[in-house]
């Protein structure tokens, strides 16, 4: 499968890896993919704690919120962890959100009004709406796409045309460009990568623990991130 480096910034990424560790904890709301996250984090180098825990956050290093299923249910079951994750972002911990995890970093998404469950709040780290594909293609969409990256961004390092897995019907529309971190396409290009312009908070629509060699590059660039925090 193809893939390019990127060749800005990779040597201090490399050096920041190998000397440096973190603590991160994933949050466990009942939704997540947890086992393959966790073995993701501590392939990229982090000390990893799951825990169903608010408390557990205030003395992580970084934050994931990982998820799979309905932005509603999950919204509803992280309802204990909005604070924490709240005083985490003003803290300027970094916090990566993946898949339906990082839908839930914006303020709504079309999927709670589409299924009849009228609006629903998301945690509003990115303003912008998760936007249903509207395509004549198969939905949701399923496998391998190659990532675009505009810009030189920590978190990309290393990916830049490389290949991701995604399995969503709904993407991230945050209001800000500068909030796209990289696209795919599927019909279209969409949003692959988030992130809030003044904070170290990050969403990946696809799966990085599901995503091979990409996906633990990232994870790697995540951890990194964390340890300088």
């Amino acid at each position: 499968m193809p893939a390019a480096l990127l060749r800005w910034g990779m040597q201090t990424t490399a050096a920041a890896q190998a000397s440096t560790t973190a603590s991160v904890v994933i949050v466990d709301y009942g939704l997540g993919n947890l086992r393959s996250a966790r073995r993701g984090l501590e392939r990229a180098g982090a000390t990893v704690e799951v825990s169903a825990e608010p408390a557990a956050l205030q003395e992580a290093d970084g934050i994931v919120l990982p998820g799979v299923g309905a932005f509603s249910e999950g919204m509803e079951n992280a309802g204990p962890f909005r604070a924490p994750l709240a005083a985490a972002a003003d803290a300027g911990r970094p916090i990566l959100g993946i898949c339906l995890g990082m839908q839930m970093l914006l303020d709504g998404s079309e999927e709670a009004v589409h299924v009849g469950e009228g609006d629903v709040d998301g945690l509003g780290f990115i303003p912008g709406m998760n936007r249903r594909f509207d395509l004549d293609a198969p939905i949701p969409h399923m496998g391998w796409n190659q990532l675009s990256v505009p810009r030189p961004h920590p978190l990309l390092a290393g990916v830049e045309g490389a290949y991701a897995y995604f399995v969503h019907s709904y993407y991230a529309a945050p209001e800000a460009p500068e909030a796209v971190l990289a696209t795919s396409t599927y019909g279209a290009a969409f949003p692959a990568v988030v992130g809030a312009v003044d904070r170290p908070i990050y969403g990946t629509q696809f799966h990085p623990e599901k995503s091979g060699a990409t996906g633990l590059q990232i994870l790697r660039n995540f951890v990194a991130l964390c340890a300088e925090a």
